[in-house]
């Protein structure tokens, strides 16, 4: 280690000629020729000569970036997140400002981004355990920290020397509800205005609500039936076409007529006196509750428009495009299988087999094996 560098500590001589010793270990090392000078803040030798040895690694492997970086701590990394959500107007930002003042930063937000470890990580899923967290929350909380620290690692000079190891619960939290044909018409009866034509659109499109919220007439044509959500409206960012159909058509109109009655300057087709529907949670529950349909979410009917898309034969690449999904992987797991389906299946394998059965032809002895 002597040829790699040195600890020592730090000495000063007092006015009276009295040299005074510190009792902080400090490291010193070359690299490309330079002297590096570093406190090991500590007083006990053996660590220092760790980090001594850490450094010796780092820069064997050329992961020693400078002490510019050993002064970053994740809170500057949870900065720079957020300043990238900025530029890249996502609209996840208040969400991830949110986990980051709650959670992240209070946990993270004073460690050296070098000193970052799976201990850290370990622990903040415990004390979120204990807190009554979901592992899905506790994933996505830590999907961020993870987020901030491959951020800094691709810039330019690279901010991290490395990306720490999280390791993720990944336990599966998919909902199964749905819809059945029968129970939308009891809810869209049920369903006040104008949650009812939000009822109708989710269901027949699978539109987002947060989109529903937004749709204007500019996108509704209703001569040719058709719905253009423009791009960077939806969450994947691609433009988007669904049909006209069913329901939507005569519930449109009467929207439109609405409209041009009473508020003809609104743009939004989704309108409460002429603004942008902003909140429905109350007189959704109160409309399943009438219906009996307690805890169906509004999101269940994106769950119920895919399986019906598939139901009703339409080709998967044409559904993905509708719906919006940008992966098969997607569509399967949104596509739930009822249990009226299972039985459908049960019937129509029963039924293949009374068909093999019956092209059987009937022998009157077994054939004889002729040595």
């Amino acid at each position: 280690m002597a040829s790699f560098g040195t600890i020592y500590k730090r000495k000063r001589r007092q006015p009276d000629g009295i040299i005074v010793e510190f009792p902080t270990w400090w490291i010193q090392f070359y690299v490309d020729g330079k002297k590096v000078r570093q406190s090991a803040k500590t007083t006990d030798r053996k660590e220092a000569l760790r980090l001594l040895k850490v450094r010796a690694a780092d820069v064997a492997q050329g992961n020693f970036l400078g002490l510019g970086p050993e002064r970053i701590r994740f809170r500057d990394l949870a900065e720079d997140l957020v300043a990238d959500y900025q530029q890249h107007r996502r609209s996840s930002l208040p969400q991830l400002v949110s986990r980051l003042e709650k959670h992240l930063l209070r946990a993270f937000g004073d460690i050296r981004a070098a000193d970052f470890t799976t201990r850290h990580i370990e622990r903040y899923k415990q004390k979120r355990l204990f807190q009554g967290a979901a592992f899905s929350t506790i994933d996505r909380e830590l999907e961020i920290a993870r987020r901030a620290f491959k951020l800094a690692a691709d810039c330019d000079p690279p901010r991290v020397a490395r990306v720490p190891k999280f390791r993720f619960y990944r336990i599966e939290n998919i909902r199964t509800g749905f819809l059945e044909e029968s129970n939308y018409l009891t809810l869209r009866d049920a369903m006040p205005n104008p949650e009812r034509l939000l009822l109708v659109l989710g269901y027949h499109t699978g539109i987002r609500l947060g989109v529903l919220r937004q749709l204007l007439w500019d996108w509704v044509n209703l001569e040719h039936k058709r719905i253009t959500i423009p791009s960077g409206v939806d969450k994947n960012k691609q433009p988007r076409v669904v049909p006209i159909y069913g329901d939507m058509g005569p519930y449109l109109e009467m929207a439109f007529a609405t409209r041009k009655a009473t508020f003809p300057q609104c743009p939004y087709v989704v309108q409460r006196y002429g603004h942008k529907v902003v909140d429905i949670s109350k007189a959704w529950a109160k409309g399943c509750q009438a219906a009996g349909l307690e805890g169906l979410r509004f999101h269940d009917l994106r769950r119920s428009a895919v399986r019906n898309m598939d139901r009703a034969g339409v080709p998967r690449d044409v559904a993905m495009r509708i719906i919006g999904h940008k992966t098969a992987s997607m569509f399967r797991r949104y596509n739930i299988i009822s249990d009226r389906d299972l039985d459908n299946a049960g019937l129509k394998l029963e039924s293949y087999r009374e068909r093999q059965q019956a092209r059987r032809q009937p022998t009157d002895s077994p054939s004889k094996r002729v040595n």
